[in-house]
């Protein structure tokens, strides 16, 4: 296996998501915990030959970041997506991640694994 090819796995699964799948993993999966994602990308970033430079934490991170989706948060994120709200907008009203809003994208199946629009 070529580096790049286990980098890209690497940070997949960093990301929450299976690999040959493209599924979002449960969130009560090993993946979903902070010290193993952290572990994953700092071998990711090995992988690049970025080890030792160290990453730069969220001073703030947002307010609902970690915590359960509700079902009112899922069809808000619903409505917004459908009415063509850019990513970051909708991260940014409920309280998330653009990564997290991605994400749950993907699990509700309304985004197929990168097609997020480089415009949002």
């Amino acid at each position: 296996m070529e580096l790049q090819t286990a980098r890209k796995i690497i940070g997949t699964l960093a990301r929450g998501i299976h690999p040959l799948t493209g599924e979002v993993m449960a969130e009560d999966s090993p993946y979903s915990e902070s010290t193993v994602v952290d572990a994953l990308n700092v071998a990711a970033q090995a992988l690049e030959g970025r080890a030792g430079k160290p990453r730069r934490a969220k001073a703030n991170p947002p307010p609902n970041t970690g915590k359960a989706w509700s079902g009112d948060d899922e069809e808000q994120l619903r409505l917004g997506f459908q009415a063509g709200t850019p990513t970051k907008d909708l991260a940014a009203a409920l309280g998330r991640t653009r990564w997290a809003i991605e994400s749950r994208l993907v699990k509700m199946g309304l985004l197929t694994l990168g097609a997020v629009p480089a415009a949002q």
